[in-house]
């Protein structure tokens, strides 16, 4: 049975795969080939990132898959309903990623409080010319502990982000459709755990309260926070998006990264992805990732073997 992993698949995974039998194909197939090289091949699972789309077109005209599988949380480039109604199994490996994604949440949010994304764009120009220029330029930072972080959706990755706040010595709150107390156990390296106990706020309690603020949200048809969410929050406040493009409005957020309002953003995905607006790119306020947050080898491990043993127990 072949195996089309479009977008890449970890070494173990792949190795997983084949021990049981499958054959592996990690070629990566341009989008308007697709359909012709699945058929021409005689694809069974189709295995793909957030890089490929598996919409109704591809479904209908790939009569011989029989599992369309998601490295990551989202599938929302994967059209979910007419896959299942044509007898397809969908699968994704939502665990797999959370820590990678909070560390870089928690990195962007490093880089905003102490100005290191502009300060490594500016060194290198102006390091051996302007260094006391510089110095007195970058040297109001703030720091994280005592500060308060709203986390917007608490699902794995949120709940990531909260333990490592936590650890850093930061108060979180939370706003979410399931807003009941939530349990978070942390484990340390000695084998101690920790439990903290946190309830779910209002959005305009979250967004009044919060001295920065990471959005952990699915696609959504309109922005989970535009204009009017930012005129709520605190002055100086601080912005992180490693959800998806599109929950964040980002004409409002550079309009308020300008007047002030917001003092900096940390942004991984993006609303024009994969060709993110150059305002946003060169804004000296903004701190960039290309949409790697789930993306460390540790991840892709994890990913890679969590799907071959659904595949497995799927087709085998």
């Amino acid at each position: 049975m072949n195996i089309l992993a479009n977008d890449g698949i970890s070494q173990l995974g792949k190795e997983k795969l084949e021990n049981a039998g499958f054959k592996v194909i990690a070629t990566k197939v341009a989008q308007e080939q697709l359909v012709n090289f699945i058929n021409e091949h005689e694809i069974s699972a189709l295995v793909v990132r957030s890089a490929t789309l598996v919409d109704k077109k591809l479904i209908e005209e790939c009569k011989g898959l029989k599992l369309i599988g998601r490295g990551g949380v989202g599938l929302d480039n994967i059209d979910v309903d007419y896959a299942k109604a044509k007898n397809i199994h969908v699968i994704n490996t939502p665990a797999a990623s959370s820590e990678s994604v909070a560390e870089l949440v928690m990195g962007h949010l490093l880089n905003g409080v102490r100005f290191l994304a502009d300060a490594n764009r500016n060194m290198p120009l102006e390091g051996d010319s302007n260094f006391k220029k510089l110095k007195k330029s970058y040297q109001g930072g703030v720091e994280l502990k005592g500060k308060t972080l709203g986390i917007i959706g608490f699902g794995r990755i949120g709940q990531a982000v909260a333990e490592r706040a936590i650890g850093m010595g930061m108060a979180v709150v939370f706003h979410d459709y399931h807003p009941e107390e939530r349990e978070l156990i942390m484990d340390f390296f000695d084998g101690q755990k920790v439990s903290f106990k946190l309830s779910g706020v209002s959005m305009d309690e979250l967004l009044q309260q919060s001295d920065f603020i990471s959005i952990h949200v699915p696609q959504t048809n309109g922005y989970v926070i535009g204009a009017s969410e930012i005129a709520k929050m605190k002055p100086g406040v601080g912005v992180i998006n490693a959800a998806r493009g599109g929950v964040l409005d980002e004409v409002a957020l550079v309009d308020a990264l300008n007047k002030g309002k917001v003092s900096f953003a940390g942004l991984d995905v993006f609303e024009s992805e994969p060709s993110p607006e150059i305002k946003i790119l060169m804004h000296p306020k903004i701190s960039l990732s290309p949409h790697v947050g789930g993306s460390t080898v540790e991840a892709q491990d994890r990913i890679g073997l969590e799907l071959a043993e659904q595949i497995i127990s799927i087709l085998d």
